[in-house]
């Protein structure tokens, strides 16, 4: 019987786990961003979830040409001249296999909105996040890192 109860907690255990590990090889948390040009940390990123899709939020700007609480000075529409903190700038993003993709990303620095493509890695502790236009291979990239 406790040999039975033993194989019960184990099996119990690695379910957790691989439910854990599952639950990290998403983009939904809380994300570090990484310039691509000077590999300096600039902004905090939460990406959340609602019906399959996801959203992401800029949470707090870590660097930035104009100090630290800028505005979207080339942003169009709604977004226009409102500060970063607080906008949603990735939207409609949904998954596709191992990748996540279908969904539009805005880089505030120029205004500009993007096709994005993300994909998890390092056991999700890395976010692999590709802007562009057209074709996935006319963009940029940059890897983002999980924060607790």
């Amino acid at each position: 019987m406790k040999s039975l109860l033993r194989i019960a907690a184990a099996t119990a255990l690695l379910l957790g786990a691989g439910a854990v590990f599952a639950a990290e090889n998403t983009p939904v948390g809380t994300w570090k961003t990484i310039d691509d040009d000077t590999g300096k940390p600039k902004s905090i990123v939460q990406i959340t979830e609602s019906n399959g899709e996801l959203k992401g939020t800029v949470l707090q700007v870590l660097q930035s040409d104009e100090g630290p609480h800028p505005i979207c000075h080339y942003c169009d529409g709604e977004r226009k001249n409102q500060p970063i903190e607080g906008m949603n700038i990735m939207w409609g993003v949904r998954q596709d296999g191992d990748v996540w993709d279908g969904g539009k990303i805005l880089d505030p620095k120029s205004g500009k909105v993007y096709k994005v493509k993300l994909q998890p890695s390092d056991n999700g502790t890395k976010l692999t996040v590709r802007g562009y236009i057209g074709f996935s291979l006319i963009g940029r990239t940059q890897v983002w890192e999980r924060q607790q």
